[in-house]
């Protein structure tokens, strides 16, 4: 199984499932999806399998019970592997990601306690700067909107500390996504972020929590 791309056929699928979110959309380009979406993401994992491990592709269905926004059906293919790594493609073209999203409070609370120590934060603050300078974005489910309790606002590491989890974010255009060097371009990218990936794994770790009180 050889990656052969996203085409244009996706770009405008998702273009169209944006301004019409509906089962009738859905039905009509059923085909557009199997075929130009989700074959393509099924050809990426295979390729990154050796070196991360298995993929599992998201559905394409919204839980919308929570929600007030009802719209069915996502706006993006998303995939994540076993290896670590999450990648997704949408009418913007591909993104990928690596690290941890959304932390328990339990993590949360050793996360930034890592932060706040000079050593491990001093380290984290290289490992993100070097991110950046890759043309990856630091980011995380959330964050708050000045100091956690506990911690001063003007702590030189401030920016990290507010946030609820962090992974480094990379994004590729459209015309990227659709070029067979696509694999080799996040597998890159995934092992470039083996470093920012360990120190969570060190300083941050699994939730202990049971997975009700992990929110």
């Amino acid at each position: 199984m050889v990656f052969s791309g996203w085409s244009s056929e996706a770009v405008e699928f998702y273009e169209g499932l944006e301004a019409d979110n509906s089962k009738s959309y859905w039905q009509v380009h059923r085909q557009v999806y199997e075929n130009q979406v989700h074959a393509p993401m099924e050809e990426l994992l295979a390729a990154l399998a050796p070196d991360f491990g298995e993929g599992r592709i998201f559905r394409p269905y919204r839980d919308v019970r929570f929600s007030a926004d009802k719209s069915p059906y996502k706006t993006a293919i998303g995939a994540t592997l076993d290896g670590g790594g999450y990648v997704q493609f949408s009418a913007d073209g591909l993104g990928a990601a690596s690290g941890m999203y959304q932390l328990a409070s339990d993590q949360l609370h050793r996360y930034r306690a890592a932060v706040a120590a000079d050593d491990s934060g001093t380290a984290l603050v290289r490992l993100t700067d070097a991110a950046r300078s890759r043309d990856a974005e630091i980011t995380a489910h959330d964050s708050v909107r000045t100091a956690p309790r506990g911690y001063p606002k003007d702590h030189p590491r401030i920016d990290l500390l507010r946030l609820k989890g962090l992974v480094a974010w990379k994004h590729w255009p459209p015309e990227t996504a659709a070029q067979p060097s696509v694999p080799q371009l996040v597998t890159e990218f995934f092992r470039d972020c083996v470093p920012l990936q360990q120190w969570l794994d060190r300083y941050v770790g699994a939730s202990r929590l049971p997975p009700d009180r992990r929110r």
